[in-house]
């Protein structure tokens, strides 16, 4: 039974964040504006989203995988939701006893090596023609259909995985191949592979680490895979005390550059941080170049009296990061970080045709309160210069991670997408022209169902 007191004072399960658990189609949406001619394709969005109202403490990253889609073609726009229907939702969809969350790990029943509700609710990538939906605690991907998003099943890619997929796994532009990771409490700790355009494993690689780490992304450039040795900690202790990680600040930084194929990994030192998300990767001469969203100090206190129960997971959710870009010299060893800029902004995305190599533009969210992550603008990073540029929702309105829709050869050939909702439960998919960032989206369509607050997005293209 849930507890009514508890999920009130959760500012995740209210506002913005609450739940909407009916699953909907509808097509031909009212549209303010014109919707581009040339954009066909879908826009994608995966987040938590309870199915049921918890029982006790619930943590935001522990609700239920919930995809939203809007699909374009010729002028129209036609949306739908539905849950990701992991192995464990249908357990308890049968009636079996709710998998245990962050606020309260144990083993799992079914005796997998897994601490929480494996939700699939972080990411949504494409690959070989259909969704996949990932989890960030390293998960087992379950595809779903692109045209539908009705859920296909658990993806072990012809029964070759070996271990786990974790969110943020990436998917090359040029090849078509699926380069993933995934980390652990268990040897190995930490791992990467590539999957084929016929969704066959050609490589697997164990890769050792000082102990088990809670990395959160990884890097991709045309020849080489990036992966985080952070100072963060996820072990047996942590859970046992129900703590979500674990800071150790006398631990570096460390990025380790391997070659996609084989090879061995080149481990590079920086100044102690967290990163949750890449911007991008690519190579120049002998530098292996990485741009993401470092951590900062947020200086929060937590307001007890607003968030009761719920203030350490406020305070480890407030979100204060800037981008930095790290050169990793695979000739000389040494590595170098600098500061793209001082502004704060996250969930960053490029072109993905033009990710791997040299992007000269990124897209970011900027929040209006750190704390409750309500992406207020999205904002335009020139990453040769660092002059940035700022789109604005409007009072009262919010947005999700925006998606590039390419339409074109040229980096800025295509269109923003993205998802807004504002504090009256209206939402919209809206458009934007890249190349006249700052001003107001050239279509807004009118969504039949409110969309919570979420994670990642992704563009898919038509057929």
């Amino acid at each position: 039974m849930s507890d009514p007191s508890l999920n009130s004072l959760n500012p995740y399960l209210n506002g913005l964040y609450a739940p909407v658990r009916e699953e909907a189609s509808a097509r031909d949406l009212p549209v303010i504006g014109e919707i581009p001619k040339d954009l066909h394709g879908a826009y994608f969005r995966n987040g938590p989203n309870p199915m049921s109202p918890p029982s006790g403490m619930h943590h935001w990253f522990d609700g239920d995988g919930m995809l939203h889609g809007v699909w374009f073609e010729d002028g129209r726009a036609r949306y739908a939701n539905r849950y990701v229907r992991t192995a464990d939702f249908e357990a308890e969809l049968e009636g079996s006893d709710a998998m245990p969350g962050i606020f309260a790990p144990s083993r799992r029943v079914d005796g997998r090596r897994t601490y929480y509700k494996d939700t699939a609710n972080t990411d949504v990538i494409v690959h070989n023609g259909r969704l996949l939906a990932l989890w960030y605690v390293s998960g087992q991907p379950v595809a779903v259909d692109a045209e539908t998003l009705e859920t296909i099943g658990v993806e072990d890619f012809g029964g070759d995985l070996p271990n786990n997929v974790s969110a943020h796994s990436k998917v090359d532009p040029r090849t078509g191949e699926l380069v993933f990771f995934d980390y652990s409490l268990y040897e190995p700790k930490m791992s990467y592979g590539t999957i084929s355009t016929d969704n066959r494993l050609i490589h697997f690689q164990e890769v050792s680490v000082p102990g088990p780490r809670l990395p959160h992304d990884m890097g991709l450039t045309e020849n080489y895979v990036i992966l985080h040795d952070l100072p963060v900690v996820f072990t047996d202790s942590a859970i046992r005390n129900r703590l979500w990680q674990i800071h150790v600040a006398d631990l570096p930084t460390r990025f380790g550059v391997a070659p996609r194929k084989s090879g061995d990994v080149k481990w590079f030192e920086f100044p102690t941080s967290y990163i949750y998300h890449v911007i991008n990767c690519w190579e120049e001469g002998d530098d292996v170049v990485m741009a993401a969203c470092k951590m900062v100090p947020n200086g929060f206190e937590p307001d007890v009296a607003s968030f009761g129960p719920y203030a350490p997971m406020a305070t480890v959710l407030a979100l204060r990061a800037q981008p930095f870009l790290w050169r990793m010299n695979m000739k000389t060893g040494k590595g170098a970080e600098t500061q793209i800029d001082d502004g704060l902004s996250e969930f960053p995305v490029v072109n993905l045709d033009h990710s791997t190599g040299k992007a000269r533009w990124s897209y970011h969210v900027v929040m209006d309160d750190c704390v409750l992550q309500r992406f207020s603008a999205l904002r335009k990073y020139d990453l040769t210069t660092g002059v940035s540029e700022d789109h604005t929702f409007g009072a009262g309105v919010f947005g999700s991670e925006p998606a590039f829709a390419p339409t074109g050869p040229g980096e800025l050939d295509g269109w923003l997408v993205t998802i807004t909702t504002d504090l009256d439960g209206n939402s919209e998919a809206r458009i934007i022209d890249p190349k006249n960032f700052s001003s107001p989206p050239v279509a807004r369509i009118k969504l039949p169902k409110r969309v919570p607050a979420g994670f990642h997005a992704t563009w898919a293209k038509a057929g």
